[in-house]
């Protein structure tokens, strides 16, 4: 039997139950073989009942010294009472409706009892333990289980796996050997029943770094495939043109990526490559000055943005750049009239606009181009995956740029853009303003609102930000939707404001952002909706409500709604929250402007959930590594994979087989996703 026969031929298994494991994702015996333990319970870590820790689980070896007696409540549950001790000290044993395990149990005899010690250290007890013969001395896996399938059933199952399949190396000797790995039969074996402790850390070890090995050989060879066409050529270097036409001087962190980005596109392949900055770091210059590159060469530069606001922004900025130069932008959006779609059609098909910029409506089927070179997308992480692909499609291999005002954490990084070079602004144009940030509780509320309004009267502009639409979806937290009415009459019943929320459709959300960017509302009540694709200059104050909701990462990208002109700006968050770590998380955000720092902290704090969103990025759920804590894996097997493509691109030499049907499996799991 092989790790790729069906999963219904396996011995106890049949047709009914393969349908169980199928709905689990466990279709073939390897795959029932990687399904790993949730977690494990160690008979054989053995503590004294007096140096037990109260509320932990804890494996005690004790003797029952008094009989099992039988009680009866007022309801209908019956407790099962009886004393056991070791020569450390006593405890209190209750059994709840255990009947069938209490008449198993014999005065007199050792067992051993797995649970949580409470009461007091003159009267310890443990209630409903898990109880198993004195010489049950294994490690026990305890597996995801379900209504249909126990723990108990998957481990017999597995067991079964074990004994009966082949199991093949699926990592290079030579892979194994410098990383002082153990090989694959025996980390199976010893991730679902070790032997030892000791075992068990050395086949999580090995497995740990097989996933992550296997996930980066994968991201190489997309990267790699990549590089191995012919891009557009770029051969004129108009760079030092566009920065004597500035009004402005580069910072030195803009000048270094845009020499990256010409020295791929110079390079005689395509250009991949992510360009990391956060709010306000100047990555739209970076943006400019590659399409100036582009159409010097005779090629067509696309630039799609998420909303219809920020990509009219980016418009008007590359308008005013190019004003003298001779380049012509051009502008596509959901909300023109046909007439207009197609005069913007026409021209880019003629070649007559050398810069488009817009929103999804760019990757409309009857969107052509004459000479596309460069596709650029704002805000990466608003977009799937296919879209990219889908712009990209409209030339011949174009060069593709990836912005992210999103600080992503270096190691998740290497997950989420493995297959591109990634670039970092580490620096903020001269004249930006540092944002003052400021953590108070509720009852500073109504100081709060007149601070607002001292902003709005001087003719500035502001943000308030709820976690919620509506009111009972979360008890406690503040809607956007009645704290806006609530405003509206009553603290702000004099002032101009606006609702901006994730239920609202598309055109009623440009409606509200375009009146906010013209200044007709004064005050935005809104989601975090707004955490991209707003850019007003006169905005300078923002309200963050129930901040401790949200993460530290998605409060910076907030927060970089205001600051964005020449203006002192303040942000304030609110929460009532008295936990000792949701304090120090608005610390960090408090006492820190950088992106990358709170990315990094938060990434630690929350895991990666916050960055992955909803998984658009296809990055197929982990199995047992985990992307923070082996970080150090993840470079190393970053390297390994890199070493082993030189040797061997394609994973065509024999003693690459079964890594390579990893990589093809994983590709089916990222298409998946």
């Amino acid at each position: 039997m092989t790790a790729f026969t069906d999963i219904q031929y396996l011995k106890g298994v049949g047709a009914k139950r393969a349908e169980i494991l199928k709905s689990k994702g466990i279709d073939t015996v390897g795959a029932l073989l990687r399904f790993f333990p949730r977690k494990y319970l160690d008979w054989t870590n053995v503590t004294p009942i007096s140096r037990a820790f109260f509320n932990e689980n804890v494996c005690v070896k004790a003797k029952i010294v008094t009989p099992v007696e039988e009680y009866k409540t007022k309801g209908s549950m019956t407790i099962y009472k009886f004393i056991a001790e070791d020569e450390s000290g006593r405890m209190f044993v209750n059994l709840f409706n255990q009947r069938f395990l209490a008449e198993k149990l014999k005065y007199g005899s050792e067992y051993l009892f797995y649970g949580k010690l409470d009461g007091s250290y003159i009267m310890r007890q443990m209630n409903s333990p898990i109880i198993k013969p004195a010489d049950y001395n294994v490690i026990e896996p305890i597996y995801p289980a379900s209504r249909d399938m126990s723990s108990a059933q998957l481990s017999r199952l597995i067991k079964t796996a074990v004994k009966s399949v082949e199991i093949n190396e699926t990592l290079p000797q030579i892979i194994i050997e410098r990383n002082g790995l153990c090989d694959l039969r025996f980390a199976i074996e010893n991730i679902h029943f070790p032997m030892s402790p000791e075992a068990f850390h050395k086949a999580k070890e090995r497995l740990v770094f097989e996933e992550l090995f296997v996930l980066q050989t994968a991201l190489c060879l997309i990267k790699f495939k990549s590089h191995l066409k012919s891009g557009c050529l770029v051969s004129k270097n108009s760079f030092e043109s566009f920065k004597r036409n500035l009004p402005f001087e580069l910072t030195n962190a803009q000048k270094r990526v845009i020499n990256e980005c010409i020295c791929d596109m110079q390079s005689g392949r395509p250009m991949t490559r992510l360009v990391q900055g956060d709010v306000g770091s100047g990555k739209t210059m970076v943006a400019a000055a590659l399409c100036s590159l582009a159409a010097e060469n005779g090629y067509q530069s696309a630039l799609m943005a998420p909303t219809e606001i920020l990509a009219e922004q980016h418009f008007k900025t590359f308008s005013k750049i190019n004003e003298y130069s001779g380049i012509k932008c051009g502008l596509l959006t959901g909300s023109l009239t046909a007439k207009q779609k197609n005069a913007v059609k026409k021209q880019l098909l003629d070649g007559e606009i050398d810069v488009i910029i817009g929103t999804h409506a760019l990757i409309v089927d009857d969107v052509q181009f004459n000479n596309l070179g460069l596709v650029i997308t704002d805000e990466q992480h608003r977009f799937g995956v296919t879209q990219r692909e889908k712009l990209t499609k409209k030339g011949e291999n174009p060069h593709t740029l990836v912005m992210s005002a999103t600080p992503i954490p270096q190691t998740l990084g290497l997950i989420l853009f493995g297959d591109l070079d990634i670039s970092v602004i580490d620096e903020y144009p001269k004249g930006r303003q540092k944002i003052d940030t400021y953590c108070v509780d509720s009852s500073y509320r109504t100081r709060i609102y007149n601070y607002i309004k001292k902003f709005l009267d001087s003719g500035r502009q502001g943000y308030i930000v709820c976690p919620l639409v509506e009111d009972g979806e979360e008890v406690g937290l503040k809607s956007a939707k009645e704290y806006f009415e609530a405003l509206c009459q009553n603290e702000f019943k004099n002032y101009s404001l606006g609702l901006l929320h994730g239920k609202m459709n598309g055109k009623d959300k440009e409606k509200v952002m375009r009146r906010f960017a013209n200044g007709e509302i004064q005050l935005l009540v809104a989601t975090t909706v707004i955490e991209v694709g707003i850019d007003v200059p006169n905005a300078t104050v923002m309200l963050i409500e129930n901040a401790d909701r949200f993460g530290l990462s998605q409060l910076h990208q907030l927060r970089g709604r205001i600051g964005r002109g020449s203006e002192k700006s303040d942000c304030i968050l609110i929460s009532d929250s008295q936990n000792e770590e949701t304090l120090q998380r608005l610390e960090v955000i408090k006492n820190s402007s950088n992106g990358f720092e709170i990315a990094d902290k938060d990434f630690e704090l929350r895991g990666p959930g916050d960055f992955l969103g909803n998984r658009q990025h296809g990055i197929p759920q982990m199995k047992i590594a985990d992307i923070f804590a082996d970080k150090k894996v993840l470079f190393k097997a970053k390297k390994e994979a890199e070493l082993l493509l030189k040797y061997d691109p394609k994973l065509k030499f024999p003693e690459n087989k079964e890594l390579r049907q990893e990589v093809i499996d994983l590709y089916k799991r990222l298409n998946q996703n």
